[in-house]
């Protein structure tokens, strides 16, 4: 049968999927799940990836948007804020609600989170480099009093930038934007406001670049590329763009094995794939076995390096998982 398959060479990107934020996320949920049974009620998406959030929802997590969505008689149940980082208004409404929280928030946004509070102690205004509507961006503006904060999406949007104190700036951005996008808004920033004050270091995390970096390594040589993830994920969606930006004819936001675009598939011979932070690894597996049934396929990793970065699980729950360990 295979040999009447036409060829398909898969360039698969490595690193891609899981990062160390997204994996803690889910880890700070199944662990308190262990620890204190369901229900478990999740403030937004843990993390922006429905097949994640479904086979959590199948163990006895309650997505909510707001925490009065949570019953009454539930509320002395754990709370669980998302990866993307809350408003500082979301723990202190579940402080006044006597709730019992876990705050998921990934570490490396928790630092633009006190970057931004530094800064603002110092008499800065901020200037949040990010996608109006976002979690992250909500959190992230949520640090600081209104009207303090001022967001920018694009080049544009810094010209028209209008300030009270254009000498007292500092920026920070979003974890998940494009690498080569966000560099230019910064250098616009830098040319509008020469005093600006930026971090230490980038905030756009080390898996969002690394993942940017890998698909700019298979693009120029792939006919199309996959991006594994869902529509609403940030980092996944910059992805697909970066693919484009270099060189493959097409790229695709591909949710899972289903969702595979054959019909713009057809002619071709080498898919470059990744999957974006928050895609589990069976939702490549799933797409790499769905096109061997189409073509004859090849698979070669491509490395651009490997990851060993991890975060641990807040306390209370690693104790739990000690005890467990010694009984």
């Amino acid at each position: 049968m295979s040999h009447s398959l036409l060829p398909l060479k898969v360039y698969l990107c490595a690193p891609r999927g899981f990062c160390a934020g997204v994996d803690r996320a889910i880890q700070i949920v199944e662990k308190s799940l262990e620890k204190y049974g369901a229900p478990v009620y999740v403030r937004h998406e843990i993390v922006h990836n429905k097949f994640v959030v479904e086979t959590l929802r199948s163990k006895g997590a309650v997505f909510i948007e707001e925490l009065y969505e949570i019953p009454k008689d539930h509320q002395d149940r754990p709370v669980i804020f998302s990866a993307h980082g809350v408003p500082k208004s979301v723990p202190e409404d579940a402080q006044n609600r006597n709730m019992f929280y876990i705050d998921a928030t990934c570490p490396l946004v928790t630092k633009v989170h006190n970057e931004a509070a530094r800064h603002h102690k110092m008499g800065l205004d901020i200037v949040l480099i990010g996608h109006q509507g976002h979690p992250e961006v909500i959190g992230t503006m949520g640090q600081l009093p209104a009207g303090s904060v001022f967001l920018v999406e694009t080049v544009e949007d810094v010209e028209s930038l209008d300030v009270p104190h254009p000498e007292r700036l500092a920026y920070c951005s979003q974890t998940t934007l494009s690498v080569d996008d966000t560099s230019g808004i910064v250098a616009a920033l830098k040319k509008k406001f020469p005093f600006i004050t930026g971090p230490n270091r980038e905030d756009i995390c080390y898996a969002t670049t690394n993942r940017q970096e890998a698909v700019k390594l298979v693009a120029p040589k792939s006919d199309a590329v996959f991006v594994i993830g869902s529509p609403n994920s940030s980092n996944s969606n910059r992805l697909v763009e970066v693919a484009k930006s270099y060189g493959s004819p097409i790229a695709f936001l591909v949710q899972d094995e289903k969702n595979i675009p054959w019909d713009q598939i057809e002619n071709i011979r080498t898919l470059g794939l990744t999957a974006g932070a928050s895609a589990p690894d069976i939702l490549i597996e799933n797409v790499i076995s769905a096109l061997g049934e189409k073509f004859s396929v090849e698979v070669e990793e491509i490395i651009l390096t490997r990851e060993n970065v991890t975060f641990n699980i807040p306390k209370l729950l690693r104790e739990a998982e000690e005890h467990r360990d010694h009984k």
